[in-house]
């Protein structure tokens, strides 16, 4: 990670986490009472977006932790809890959604983690399973080279049998991790891509063969694991490259392995299009077949969609038909042209994917009792 300016809100400048992030990031820190002079800076920037993403900001969280998963009424959602322990990313994906999503855009790390381990606990005690995870509003192992969160995060999670923590990310950040008792309550999790859409489309990510070496590792010292095909593109040869990666992966880790894997096509919000052409000018991908989807956002027209979604799923089944494939976000009937089957008909896709951390994670908690 490399952090040009470090910003330390006042109230929190006393708190452990505060000082040992300062104490490893070994650079002077700038103390702000009120952080609208940092964000106007910033805003101010000739690019706001890339600049946001070297200026960390430690700060409070004065909010839930613990949040219900932005899904939509329209699409189906999978019941997931987001763990806020920060917002936004070091990489730079054409695609991300972060660059639209906050404003402005910049790298900030809650650490009033007593707060956060408070509401774990209260979580821990509910009843249900409870599937929670820390990349939906960054990647959940970029702060690894300062922090030692997802390791707290594991051993946390290990003393409960109620809850699955999925740390998901497109870095290789796994060596703090892998010494752990963690008693697979923590699931290990890649996005994936093709390497052309890696290569043009991912910048600053670790390489798709690293990717799959990480994850072959955690297999190896015992951590459940998943995959994400998200956002998958259409491109002339798209659907045979996603197939030689779907033969990688399961070169790379044992199906026994696997809790799930996760479909999603490219899909945006309309203010993503001006920042993707202004940030990534050579970028081809938001020129394809699109209409406005039920959420608002744009969406590749649906029998492309399904066909691409199909495609990969068939590679997939290919390899192991009973690794649980899902859908993100998308109604029955792309369900039903990709994967034969609409989540209801399974009991519900959370039920879905409940049933699949009881089986590869040991939970006790009954499937399906949220």
């Amino acid at each position: 990670m490399s952090i040009a300016s470090l910003y330390v809100d006042r109230q929190v400048a006393d708190l452990p986490e505060t000082r040992r992030i300062c104490s490893r990031l070994g650079m002077p820190a700038a103390y702000v009472e009120n952080a609208e002079q940092l964000y106007a800076d910033l805003a101010a920037a000739e690019d706001p977006v890339g600049s946001g993403k070297k200026r960390l900001f430690l700060t409070r969280n004065k909010g839930a932790f613990l949040k219900e998963c932005p899904g939509t009424r329209h699409y189906t959602c999978c019941g997931y809890r987001i763990l806020h322990i920060g917002s936004y990313c070091i990489m730079d994906c054409s695609y991300c959604i972060l660059q639209a999503y906050f404003h402005p855009p910049l790298l900030q790390y809650y650490v009033n983690h007593e707060e956060l381990f408070r509401e774990l606990e209260r979580c821990f005690g509910a009843r249900g399973i409870q599937r929670i995870g820390t990349g939906e509003f960054t990647d959940s192992l970029i702060w690894e080279p300062w922090t030692e969160l997802s390791r707290t995060l594991a051993m946390r999670f290990a003393r409960q049998d109620r809850a699955v923590l999925e740390l998901k990310t497109k870095t290789a950040n796994i060596d703090g991790l892998l010494d752990l008792a963690h008693r697979q309550k923590t699931i290990l999790a890649w996005s994936l891509n093709t390497e052309r859409v890696i290569h043009s489309e991912e910048r600053g990510t670790a390489s798709l063969g690293a990717r799959l070496r990480a994850a072959a590792r955690s297999a190896e010292a015992g951590f459940p694991v998943a995959f994400h095909f998200d956002p998958v593109l259409i491109y002339e040869g798209g659907e045979a490259e996603y197939r030689q990666v779907v033969d990688r992966l399961f070169d790379a880790v044992a199906a026994e392995r696997i809790v799930w894997i996760s479909l999603g096509a490219f899909r945006f919000m309309p203010d993503l299009k001006a920042v993707i052409r202004k940030r990534f000018p050579g970028s081809t991908i938001i020129y394809g077949e699109f209409i406005a989807g039920l959420d608002g956002k744009a969406r590749y027209f649906k029998p492309l969609r399904m066909q691409a979604l199909r495609s990969l799923a068939q590679a997939i089944r290919r390899r192991s038909p009973t690794t649980c494939v899902y859908l993100c976000m998308e109604d029955d009937e792309v369900w039903r042209h990709a994967l034969d089957v609409t989540p209801a008909e399974r009991g519900g896709l959370a039920r879905m994917l409940d049933e699949a951390a009881v089986k590869h994670c040991g939970l006790q908690a009954e499937a399906g009792g949220r």
